[in-house]
């Protein structure tokens, strides 16, 4: 079964959309999409493994310009 988590994005203001659109072209990424609240973007990862996943949003996902914190949510099914 692959692994699941959502990732909540802070951003730099006004770099929503545009770190939303970044997010979601990198592979294993289901979906991106710009929210309010306390974060900004909020996406939905998948990848074989958790380190896949960690590899995933560590040389990829903060990699992007404009993100600022980064906060893993892995899916449990209990």
């Amino acid at each position: 079964m692959a692994v699941s988590a959502y990732i909540l994005i802070q951003t730099e203001v006004g770099k929503a959309a545009e770190v939303a659109a970044e997010v979601r072209g990198i592979d294993g990424i289901a979906s991106s999409e710009d929210v309010t609240g306390p974060y900004d973007v909020i996406a939905r990862a998948e990848a074989n493994t958790v380190d896949e996943l960690g590899k995933m949003v560590v040389s990829r996902v903060q990699m992007i310009g404009g993100i600022t914190r980064t906060l893993t949510c892995p899916v449990v099914h209990l």
